[in-house]
């Protein structure tokens, strides 16, 4: 999950896989796959930095062999 920001100031999570776009108009637009539309505060390039974060994150091995 990612953090975003409304334009209210109010903080949530959204599942990253569920991104279909992302566009400035000026404000930033996240279009999900079923054409829901979010306005966040973060710009398209932060998104895209968390976005890359996240899948790092979750393609790391949960063990490593120090830990076996």
């Amino acid at each position: 999950m990612i953090r975003l920001t409304r334009l209210n100031g109010t903080e949530f999570y959204l599942n990253p896989e569920l991104i279909q776009s992302v566009e400035r108009t000026p404000d930033t637009v996240v279009t999900l796959i079923n054409d829901k539309k979010l306005v966040v505060r973060e710009s398209p390039e932060v998104i895209r930095e968390r976005y890359i974060e996240y899948r790092r994150q979750i393609s790391q091995p949960l063990f490593t062999n120090q830990d076996r």
